[in-house]
């Protein structure tokens, strides 16, 4: 396959990932639809940090836009090579801290048990503190909402929209790496266009 072709195919398909982790994590601001929590600060800290607007989004749509210029008539490979390097850094930073995400849980309103047997409500990360013991709260949905009272359906809202940010930022890993590659090819073998 031509270069200009490949990259004809890697740039819109960059584009078009960047947009849904744009979305995916700007979702994940608004659980249940809901601003108030926002409004509050009760979001989950690795949602807050928004990998998927700086990391899947912003640090990939430089890439894309270039690598999108060249399969249809730029030439500057050695560029390409450069932003999708850091199309592929925004993207391993997304999926580290969508994993870190999803591993810790959401934030919730939930209520446990104290030392001395006392029952009290609090907002916190209940599934970070058992997911040390065996069961691991991925594996086990009809726990999630026992468990947390609000905001309603956090624990399928977080997973989702975490789970989708891995998804996305795994496939822009990919593409970026085959850009990559396809820029080294470009500049060493030049384009196989037809002038």
């Amino acid at each position: 396959m031509c270069v200009g072709t490949c990259a004809r195919i890697l740039g819109p398909c960059l584009l078009t990932l960047g947009l849904l982790s744009v979305v995916a994590n700007t979702l994940l601001l608004f659980p249940s639809w809901e601003w108030r929590y926002l409004q509050m600060g009760h979001i989950t800290k690795k949602a807050m940090l928004m990998p998927g607007v700086w990391g899947g989004g912003l640090l990939v749509f430089p890439a894309a836009v270039q690598i999108t210029v060249i399969g249809f008539r730029g030439k500057n490979m050695f560029l390409s090579i450069v932003l999708s390097g850091l199309a592929l850094l925004g993207s391993a930073a997304c999926f580290v801290l969508s994993g870190v995400g999803l591993t810790e849980g959401p934030l919730c309103f939930y209520s446990s048990t104290t030392h001395n047997g006392t029952q009290m409500t609090q907002w916190d990360y209940p599934f970070l503190q058992t997911h040390s013991q065996t069961r691991n709260y991925l594996y086990d949905p009809p726990l999630w909402n026992k468990v947390c009272i609000e905001p309603r359906n956090i624990v399928s809202w977080n997973v989702y929209f975490f789970s989708a940010l891995l998804i996305i930022s795994t496939v822009e890993m990919v593409l970026a790496v085959l850009q990559i590659i396809n820029g080294f090819f470009g500049c060493f073998c030049g384009s196989c266009e037809k002038k």
